[in-house]
């Protein structure tokens, strides 16, 4: 089969997109509008990009009717953000802040889960998540217009929490303890239980 994207719509190809390119980590963004509502919202087109400066990425699409996203909407705002991870047990929770809310809501209270202070942004943590990234933005890409389109969001990590029960015996990450989850295509995800290691190659 061969695709072309010049004929077949937007929305074909985002499907073919998050088929193809799995597993895909999520960040749970953690925003705050400049009338002072906290948000929270997932994303799996997610990676890091640097250690120096330390920077994460993620990029919203816009919605069907081509509108930006509260996430995106509140960046452009503050310009400050938190990514929190998403282990398996807050799967489920994760999920119900993906639905459409009201920008006067916060899924933070209608979905039950803690919002915290962070230390250097005035976006809130998420309380019940392992690790909590605290950001400022260096840059928003546009790419596109219209439905379906991206705002390529670049932070700088300002701050990194990380829970001490998720550490291995010498003070490192350990990933097996953070259990985290990954986007497949549609309503499928994968979790990170299943591992082999492989010797870099010199």
């Amino acid at each position: 089969m061969l695709i072309d994207p010049a004929e077949i719509s937007p929305r074909d190809m985002y499907l073919h997109m998050v088929r193809a390119i799995t597993p895909r980590p999520i960040a749970w963004v953690s925003t705050i509008s400049a009338e002072g509502v906290a948000n929270l919202a997932p994303y799996s087109f997610f990676n890091g990009v640097s250690a120096n400066p330390p920077s994460v990425v993620f990029s919203p699409v816009n919605r069907r009717d081509g509108s930006k996203k509260d996430t995106v909407l509140n960046i452009e705002a503050t310009r400050e953000f938190v990514v929190n991870v998403v282990p398996h047990q807050l799967a489920e929770a994760m999920n119900a802040t993906s639905a459409t809310f009201a920008p006067e809501l916060s899924e933070f209270a209608e979905c039950g889960l803690t919002p915290i202070d962070s230390q250097r942004v005035r976006a809130p943590r998420l309380a019940e998540s392992p690790i909590q990234m605290e950001c400022t933005l260096l840059q928003i890409v546009h790419i596109g217009e219209g439905p379906l389109a991206a705002n390529l969001i670049i932070g700088k990590i300002e701050l990194m929490h990380v829970a001490d029960d998720i550490l291995d015996g010498e003070g490192q990450i350990d990933p097996a303890k953070i259990d985290t989850i990954g986007r497949l295509g549609g309503a499928s995800y994968t979790t990170t239980r299943e591992r082999f290691d492989m010797p870099r190659l010199k």
